[in-house]
C-alpha cells in the first residue's frame, strides 16, 4: 500500500501480516466495539440552573449552564484504549509497563489502529484504569464478547468447547485499610457530606470539625486502651452520622433539580453508611470498606495483622486451551485442578455469554481451593 507520508513507512509495510496479533486486528469488529462503548463517553445534556437577572424592562429568569458542554480536552479513540486494555490483560502486565511496551512495539501499534510508528507513549498509564471504569463491568463484557464471537467465527474455537469449563478458585487480600469502627463511622461521614453537596443538597450541620476530633480522641484511647472512654466515643461518632442521614433522607424527599443518575450513588452511598452506623463487633455479614463491600473475614491470627481480609476469586477457563490469537482468555498459565464444588451446578458456557459461579468463603480450604 503506498504511504501518504513520503518520510515515513507504514506500520502494515514493517511488519509479518501473518503475526496473530495482526490477523486479531482485522477481524475484530471494531465498529460494533466502538458503537457499544461510545454512550458511556458521549457529553450529557446538563438541565442548568434558573438565576435571576436584570434588564430594561425588570428582572428576569435566565437558565445558566444548560445544553451539552463542550469543554474539555478531547478523548482518545475508543480503539486504541479497547486495544490497550486487551493487551493489558493478555499479556499481564501494569499499566505503566503496557504503555512504555507499547511505544516501542510496533505490532501492538498496528493493532490499536495505527498507521504510522509513534514513539510516544499512547496515554498515561492512569487513563486505562479511569477508562476501565468509564465503560464498566457491562463495557469490558462486550470486549470479551467480541473476542469470543471473533475466535468462533475464525474458528480457532468450536462452540461445543464452551460446554466444559474448569474452574479455579482462590483468595486474593485485600489491600484496605484496617477496619476500625471509628475510622469507618468518620469516612461514611465525610464520604456522604461529599455526596449530598455534590447534588446540591446544604446541610444544617456537617460535624468535620467535631468528626475530625472524635476520630483522633478515638485512636488515642484505643492506643492506651481506655475502652470506656473509647465507647463513648464510637456512640457519639455513630449518633452525629445518624443526624446527617436522617436529614439527607429528609431533603431527598422534596423535589431536586439533579436527574435520577446522579442522585443513585448517593443513594449507594446512604445504603453502605446505614450498614455501617448499625452494625456491631459480633455481627455477621460486616462492611470492612465502604468502597468495597465485597470483601469478606475470613480468618482472624493473633499477629500484627488481626484480620484477614480478602474476597474469594473464581476464574473459569475453557478446556482445551484457546490458541494465543484469542488469548484474552487465558494467556496466563495457571496450575489448574478440577475443582467439583460441593451443593453446586456448573452450567454449560454459551459463546459470547460468561458464565461466573459464586464461592462461599466457607468452602475454601487453607490451600485457597475449593474443597
Amino acid at each position: 500500500m503506498a504511504t501518504d507520508d513520503f518520510f515515513r513507512a507504514r506500520l502494515d509495510q514493517m511488519i509479518d501480516l501473518r503475526h496473530p496479533l495482526v490477523v486479531l486486528a482485522g477481524r475484530l469488529p471494531w465498529g460494533q466495539i466502538e458503537a457499544a462503548l461510545a454512550p458511556a463517553f458521549a457529553r450529557k445534556h446538563r438541565a442548568g440552573k434558573v438565576m435571576l437577572g436584570s434588564d430594561l424592562f425588570g428582572t428576569t429568569l435566565e437558565i445558566a449552564g444548560a445544553g451539552v458542554s463542550a469543554a474539555g480536552r478531547p478523548r482518545l479513540p475508543i480503539r486504541l484504549m479497547a486495544a490497550l486494555l486487551y493487551l493489558k490483560h493478555a499479556f499481564n502486565l501494569s499499566d505503566e509497563e503496557l504503555v512504555a511496551r507499547w511505544s516501542e512495539n510496533v505490532v501492538w501499534q498496528y493493532f490499536s489502529g495505527q498507521d504510522y510508528y509513534t514513539p510516544q507513549l499512547p496515554c498515561d498509564g492512569t487513563q486505562i484504569g479511569r477508562f476501565r471504569t468509564a465503560i464498566g463491568e457491562a463495557g469490558v463484557e462486550e470486549l470479551l464478547k467480541a473476542t469470543i464471537d471473533t475466535a468462533v467465527q475464525s474458528r480457532a474455537i468450536r462452540p461445543a468447547e464452551f460446554e466444559r469449563v474448569i474452574v479455579d478458585t482462590t483468595v486474593q487480600e485485600k489491600a484496605i485499610a484496617h477496619p476500625v469502627d471509628s475510622r469507618l463511622l468518620e469516612i461514611a461521614r465525610a464520604k456522604v457530606v461529599q455526596a449530598a453537596k455534590r447534588v446540591g443538597i446544604s446541610l444544617k450541620q456537617t460535624f468535620v470539625k467535631e468528626g475530625k476530633e472524635l476520630r483522633r480522641k478515638a485512636g488515642g484511647y484505643a492506643h492506651a486502651k481506655q475502652f470506656k472512654r473509647l465507647r463513648r466515643t464510637v456512640k457519639r461518632q455513630r449518633t452525629i452520622l445518624g443526624i446527617v442521614l436522617r436529614e439527607i433522607k429528609r431533603k431527598l424527599t422534596s423535589p431536586i433539580s439533579e436527574s435520577p443518575s446522579a442522585i443513585a450513588p448517593l443513594n449507594t452511598l446512604l445504603e453502605r453508611a446505614e450498614r455501617i452506623r448499625k452494625q456491631q463487633p459480633k455481627d455477621k455479614n460486616k462492611l470492612y470498606a465502604l468502597h468495597a463491600p465485597e470483601v469478606e473475614c475470613i480468618g482472624k491470627v493473633r499477629r500484627k495483622s488481626l484480620t484477614s481480609l480478602s474476597r474469594p476469586l473464581t476464574r473459569l477457563v475453557t478446556r482445551p486451551a484457546v490458541p494465543s490469537a484469542v488469548a484474552y482468555l487465558c494467556m496466563r498459565r495457571w496450575q489448574r485442578r478440577r475443582v467439583k464444588p460441593r451443593g453446586q451446578r456448573i452450567g454449560s458456557l454459551d459463546h459470547g455469554a460468561l458464565c461466573e459461579e459464586a464461592t462461599s468463603p466457607a468452602s475454601i480450604n487453607a490451600d485457597g481451593m475449593q474443597g
